[in-house]
């Protein structure tokens, strides 16, 4: 999968997948439900970098002490809203509001792709932000994820 990046913009991104071929229902819901999932994390503040006490503590993590008044005290960082997934042939996208998230959010997005793609779906292409020429973005209204 060759990943890039266009005009990038966390409060109005668009994310675009080309797959080898025109995905098959199965492969649509695998994909579907990696960004879901990924959204809720996302909405429920899971992509915060000022809070990675246990990544930041190293390998030994026995009876680590974990700071629960700092990780109370950090700034909220969740993502906004999310829609609907579209597809035309081989090509796939979906609108974000990253809101405060992280970009540490991108790196679990893109690891997880990256795994979903050597194992489950042929994913020829992922591309973050900006716009095709052949398929217009337009102004996301609502979501079914607000």
């Amino acid at each position: 999968m060759n990943i890039s990046f266009r005009e990038f913009n966390p409060f109005d991104l668009w994310i675009w997948l080309e797959f080898t071929g025109i995905p098959s229902q199965m492969e649509r819901q695998y994909v579907e439900e990696l960004f879901v999932s990924w959204f809720y994390l996302g909405k429920l503040g899971g992509f915060n970098a000022e809070s990675l006490q246990v990544q930041d503590s190293g390998v030994n993590i026995s009876y680590m002490p974990y700071d629960n008044v700092s990780a109370q005290d950090t700034m909220m960082s969740v993502m906004h809203n999310m829609s609907d997934f579209e597809y035309q042939l081989n090509w796939a996208r979906c609108w974000f509001d990253l809101g405060t998230s992280d970009l540490i959010a991108l790196d679990i997005l893109l690891n997880a792709l990256n795994q979903l793609d050597k194992n489950i779906v042929d994913i020829k292409e992922l591309i973050i932000g900006g716009e095709n020429p052949d398929w217009p973005i337009y102004q996301v209204e609502e979501s079914p994820y607000e």
